[in-house]
């Protein structure tokens, strides 16, 4: 009848990165994109908003 015997200490360190790892696997898939993504995302509506600006009529222009 031989127990393992545990380093309360250690035990304590290993379950904190374990919920710490946890936590940081819900924070990748609720906040997670790469910052490439982000980039592609903001160059791709900037582009999008420039095509649309561009086919814009100014109706001051006409007035002159």
């Amino acid at each position: 009848m031989s127990a393992e015997i545990v380093n309360l200490r250690q035990f304590k360190k290993k379950q904190a990165r374990s919920d710490k790892e946890k936590q940081a696997e819900q924070n990748r898939i609720s906040f997670g994109r790469t910052k490439q993504e982000r980039q592609l995302t903001k160059a791709l509506n900037d582009k999008a908003e420039r095509t649309h600006d561009q086919g814009r009529i100014d109706k001051n222009d006409d007035a002159e």
